[in-house]
């Protein structure tokens, strides 16, 4: 079964046993998905009528593709909380924080600082990277090692501390 295919079999489940928290935003998740889905054209702008057709045409995203997505709600519920904290609004972040909950089911085991850190560290090793000026040589490499399993403003943090900037 494909994530795209377990996100709608667990929304129909929580449908079923009146969720409404993981009902929310699994539909939020899934219309995210279906956005993602539909090709846009470039250099014009698509009516209602076209974006249904495309939206019915079969462009399903990859695993991949859709873990991308999630990552991306995801980021954005977070960037969402730290806003409402500024307010004093616990409220909208305990929801934001509920609904992101929900979304790391999906996602794989996230690495853990002290992983990052030695894979940093090797990376350095192996690049020759001396000072915060050649972040551009480590950086790539620890993004797509740690693609869908870490930050990049973690990674960042972290070659930023190794390499004394």
């Amino acid at each position: 079964m494909s994530l795209r295919e377990q996100l709608q079999s667990d929304l129909a489940q929580a449908m079923r046993d009146r969720d409404e928290i993981r009902k929310g935003a699994l539909r939020m998740l899934v219309a995210a998905v279906r956005n993602a889905e539909i090709p846009a054209a470039p250099g014009k702008d698509l009516d209602e009528a076209e974006l249904a057709r495309r939206a019915a045409e079969d462009h399903h995203l990859s695993d991949d593709a859709v873990l991308a997505v999630i990552q991306k709600q995801v980021k954005q519920r977070q960037d969402s909380i730290d806003q409402y904290r500024k307010a004093n609004r616990d409220d909208l972040a305990a929801k934001e924080e509920a609904e992101i909950a929900v979304f790391q089911v999906y996602l794989p085991q996230q690495a853990a600082r002290d992983e990052i850190e030695a894979a940093a560290r090797k990376v350095i090793a192996d690049t020759g990277a001396a000072g915060p000026k050649d972040m551009g040589k480590v950086m790539p490499v620890l993004s797509k090692q740690f693609a869908g399993r870490a930050d990049g403003r973690t990674i960042n943090e972290v070659v930023r501390a190794l390499l004394g900037s």
